[in-house]
């Protein structure tokens, strides 16, 4: 089997077989244990090159996992520019995957980055652009990790607002590592009703 093919149809694989497995979470959280901590930043989506449809792409979710426990988190975004939060277990953690919507295309792609979460600590994590290539052969997505300070600032306040158990608690500035990168998309079902052979698996 080709390697490409191969990439397929392990992350296709994966999606599906995992899927249970994976604890589901808004992209703002709702509950935060007390000795959870708090993690903040915002995710973005642009195309960067020119359009093959007529669709943007927008991050529909994002996947992180827990390195010891192996727990994974899936944070549906649906949006091309939103801020989130989660408040997760302290531990090390690593962003290992991202689908991209454009309608009702749907792409996936295999990321490595890694970040630690402190209990009773907020974390930023800075804004996370991804810069998504055209459809073609060999699509691939960029992503790119910086941190904005005015957003920080006023997800800070914000949250603190929210849960006031964390009024007082630090705020720590922590991109991922590292904190840029190039990964495959892979597109994945579901597609539209077309025929086919107009499905294109290897964009």
């Amino acid at each position: 089997m080709e390697p490409r093919m191969m990439s397929w149809v392990w992350i296709l694989g994966m999606s599906l077989s995992c899927a249970a497995c994976v604890a589901q979470l808004p992209p703002l959280a709702e509950v935060a244990e007390p000795a959870d901590g708090l993690v903040v930043g915002r995710v973005s989506a642009a195309l960067t090159g020119e359009r093959a449809r007529k669709y943007e792409p927008e991050v529909r979710s994002f996947e992180v996992e827990h390195q010891k426990s192996r727990e994974r988190y899936n944070v549906e975004i649906k949006s091309d520019d939103r801020r989130f939060s989660m408040a997760l277990p302290p531990g090390d953690y690593r962003l290992n995957r991202v689908q991209i919507s454009e309608g009702p295309f749907m792409s996936m792609a295999q990321l490595d980055a890694v970040f630690s979460v402190e209990p009773n600590v907020m974390t930023y994590v800075g804004t996370w652009r991804f810069g998504v290539d055209s459809p073609k052969y060999g699509r691939k997505v960029l992503l790119s990790m910086i941190e904005d300070e005015q957003d920080m600032a006023q997800a800070e306040q914000s949250l603190k607002e929210r849960f006031p158990d964390f009024t007082g608690a630090p705020t720590v500035k922590r991109l991922p590592d590292p904190s840029q990168s190039e990964a495959r998309l892979y597109e994945v079902m579901p597609y539209p009703r077309y025929q086919r052979y107009f499905r294109r698996h290897n964009w």
